[in-house]
């Protein structure tokens, strides 16, 4: 199943041979027949249809709703991969926080000469109304989300950190549901770590950053911009699951000094609020004044310490594509330790020399916007037309501080069913991580986004690509 540039297939090794990981599920998958495996994965395309499982993909014009694809070949890791992924994942999120509190408040970081001050300056995500204010347990990134790409049986690289509203948690619930609805004989074959209970493990990691003002059960709303956001489908399936309050920011008004919901029996204060709705548009009287999304004066309760917000406002900062390429640095500053997850390299196109390398090579590298996400405003040159490539060299000439460059990496592949048989396609991988004053909890999965069309390196979903199952092999 080896590609032409040899990629690594996390299923196959040399021969054809089955890697360990997957050996119990080949000879389940050998087993069946083709006629049963078909219908199994139509199956799977109705249920997500009903189920309401779609995503936004915007246009010039306007947003077009899709069925999310899923892909019913799991991705399958060893307990021992997951063990040394969690170590890595563990030290980038501790030095993450610690790094958004540094920067609020004494900017050792930049003092030590460790982080060009340039970056803060002229950095739209990071926040003067931040500055001095330290969250209800001392925690700025709730929820993390970090990207993880596979190039070899040894070898991971994270890719993106997302630190703002990282999104996807509900099609990594949904697909493993699907899966141990479609094949429960095949759960009993296969020892897998289980990801169902993630609101709970979420609802009570939540809980434990409520402020000193919450009683013994803090009340947790998730605040979403309303039922046209993309991500409507997770905040309705996380309040639900978490058992939490689904608001919008119509629902909710500064009351006493709280945060208030509006209830049959009146205004109720609110302790926790997991917000889906960007930073500009919280709070009309702080931020963007035309907001309709937010809540007038939440920000002065947040400094008061009356309510707290996951993700901390102003966390946008560790998204910034700009802030990846030092966090070796910021890793090796805030802990101590050289980091255990590397870096892709990358080519900051705001430094003279590196913008030369990459005007030069603009062929082979991949290009992405500092603040893009969702695989928009991304160029694949290996895959890009020649104008494609000239277009992207004009924007990079015009704002070069706006673009970074990364090598076009051997992304491994995973298989997909498809009409033929299994075939190659390549993967990435979103662990969730949970972050609480004493604790930091991985769910033992995340999502894996897969390349449905051949020879695609580009996973997002609104680009084109699939989900899959992840697994977590138990010891």
């Amino acid at each position: 199943m080896r590609g032409k540039a040899d990629f690594f297939d996390e299923m196959h090794g040399s021969g054809g041979s089955v890697r360990p990981a997957y050996a119990d599920y080949c000879k389940w998958f050998d087993g069946q027949k083709d006629e049963v495996l078909s219908r199994k994965h139509a199956e799977a395309e109705t249920n997500f249809r009903k189920t309401g499982i779609t995503f936004n993909v915007y246009g010039e014009d306007e947003a077009e709703e899709r069925l999310i694809p899923f892909d019913m070949v799991p991705r399958i890791i060893t307990a021992g991969e997951w063990r040394r992924l969690t170590r890595g994942i563990e030290q980038r999120v501790s030095a993450l926080n610690a790094f958004m509190h540094d920067l609020y408040h004494r900017q050792e970081i930049v003092r030590a000469g460790r982080l060009p001050e340039a970056l803060l300056r002229d950095n739209e995500a990071w926040l003067a109304n931040m500055v001095g204010l330290t969250p209800p347990g001392g925690v700025y990134t709730h929820i993390v989300g970090i990207d993880l790409v596979r190039t070899g049986p040894d070898e991971f690289y994270v890719l993106e950190d997302n630190a703002r509203t990282p999104s996807g948690v509900s099609y990594m619930l949904e697909n493993r549901e699907s899966m141990m609805a479609m094949f429960p004989e095949l759960f009993m074959r296969v020892p897998v770590e289980t990801v169902s209970d993630y609101p709970r493990r979420l609802a009570k990691s939540l809980a434990a950053c409520a402020p000193k003002c919450a009683g013994p059960n803090p009340r947790i709303a998730v605040l979403t911009p309303g039922i046209y956001n993309a991500a409507y489908f997770e905040h309705a399936f996380l309040a639900d699951q978490m058992g939490a309050e689904l608001v919008e920011g119509s629902d909710l008004r500064v009351v006493n000094g709280r945060v208030a919901m509006r209830t049959t029996h009146g205004y109720e204060p609110v302790d926790v609020i997991y917000r889906r709705v960007d930073d500009e548009f919280l709070d009309p009287l702080t931020f963007n004044p035309a907001s309709v999304l937010g809540v007038p004066g939440i920000m002065d309760v947040y400094r008061a310490g009356g309510v707290t917000i996951a993700n901390a406002p102003g966390t946008g900062v560790c998204d910034d594509k700009a802030i990846y390429s030092f966090m070796p640095e910021i890793v090796e500053f805030y802990t101590g330790e050289k980091p255990l997850l590397p870096n892709v390299e990358t080519w900051r196109c705001a430094d003279e020399d590196s913008r030369q390398y990459v005007l030069d090579n603009l062929a082979d590298l991949v290009v992405k916007e500092v603040h893009g996400s969702g695989g928009y405003g991304m160029l694949v040159g290996p895959a890009s037309t020649r104008e494609k490539i000239e277009e992207f060299r004009h924007k990079i000439m015009e704002r070069p501080e706006n673009y970074i460059a990364q090598p076009t990496l051997s992304l491994s592949t995973c298989p997909i069913f498809t009409e033929s048989g299994l075939a190659p396609r390549h993967v990435d991988l979103r662990p969730f991580v949970l972050v609480s004053p004493d604790k930091i909890d991985i769910v033992p999965g995340g999502l894996t986004r897969v390349a449905l069309e051949e020879g695609s390196l580009v996973v997002n979903s609104s680009q084109g690509g699939g989900t899959k199952d992840t697994w977590v092999l138990k010891d």
